[in-house]
């Protein structure tokens, strides 16, 4: 049995943005806040797995906002030392990185020791007005992510947007060049599109990306714009293909779902570790399940 990826959950669904498309948008309370006992014995075989797959990236993750929880960061950061696996990433909207520095800059740099490689910032633009709408619900400020960036940037992180395009905010090609112009010129490492999944448990968010996800011809056009003007630098079987648009990392992702599925088990997507020592290849099909 062999896997392409291996993604470290972290915490509960708690966060504080509310992604009108997100499988969680659980408002943080003393009840998905607390510490959460995590079962080392399963992550050492989760590990295990990893190597025997040749993985070269962990995800650092959540069905949450993964930055509510940083002690349990940093305790994963310790353990996954064991496994040597050269690049850690930490998946993140960043909102509290900016809202609450003083706190999570003692974090950052106690997480790039113990091997954090890559910040993957979740965005659905360059613009500020659509991420404010779309994190924030026009309820609170949203963050000045160039800043950020910058800020990352400085504590030495490799530095990734990743960008869930959606109607009306990143649907066309026109908005992707803006978007990959931006990167270039925030020295954005890498930049990754991922039109939003079709395919969600919660109502709510089903409901909204039937009326927001990106149509067939509006993909087309995006994939056109790198295949004309990128180059293409590796294809990536069942997770995308990675272009250099003049100078920029760029990969064009195929969503999770049943379309990326591959039965054959030497051939899975995904390894994923839960806090509650649950080992599963599949994220939303709960028969997918080894542990």
């Amino acid at each position: 049995m062999k896997f392409k990826m291996f993604s470290v959950v972290v915490g509960s669904p708690a966060c504080i943005a509310k992604c009108p498309f997100c499988v969680s948008c659980e408002t943080p309370d003393k009840d998905n806040l607390k510490n959460y006992e995590i079962n080392w014995r399963n992550l050492e075989i989760a590990g295990n797995l990893a190597n025997r797959s040749n993985i070269d990236t962990v995800m650092i993750t959540s069905r949450g906002e993964p930055l509510l929880f940083p002690e349990q960061i940093s305790e994963y950061l310790k353990h996954l030392k064991e496994f040597k696996i050269p690049f850690i990433e930490l998946q993140t909207n960043g909102i509290l990185i900016m809202k609450d520095k003083e706190k999570y800059d003692k974090y950052l740099r106690e997480w790039y020791r113990n091997g954090l490689t890559t910040i993957t910032i979740s965005v659905v633009s360059h613009k500020y007005e659509l991420n404010k709408k779309n994190y924030m619900q026009d309820k609170a400020d949203y963050i000045d992510l160039p800043e950020l960036i910058k800020y990352l940037h400085e504590l030495k992180f490799c530095v990734r947007l990743t960008c869930v395009c959606c109607k009306d905010m990143m649907d066309t090609s026109l908005k992707v060049a803006e978007f990959i112009k931006f990167a270039k010129d925030n020295k954005v490492e890498q930049v990754t599109l991922r039109p939003v999944n079709d395919e969600y448990r919660r109502d709510s968010a089903h409901f909204w990306i039937l009326r927001n996800k990106l149509t067939e011809e509006n993909k087309q056009d995006i994939r056109s714009y790198l295949e004309n003007n990128g180059t293409k630098l590796l294809d990536l079987e069942r997770i995308g293909t990675i272009y250099d648009v003049d100078g920029q990392n760029v990969l064009l992702s195929l969503p999770l779902t049943k379309y990326t599925r591959d039965t054959n088990p030497e051939n899975l997507r995904n390894l994923i570790f839960f806090p509650d020592g649950h080992i599963r290849y599949e994220w939303e099909m709960e028969g997918g399940i080894l542990l």
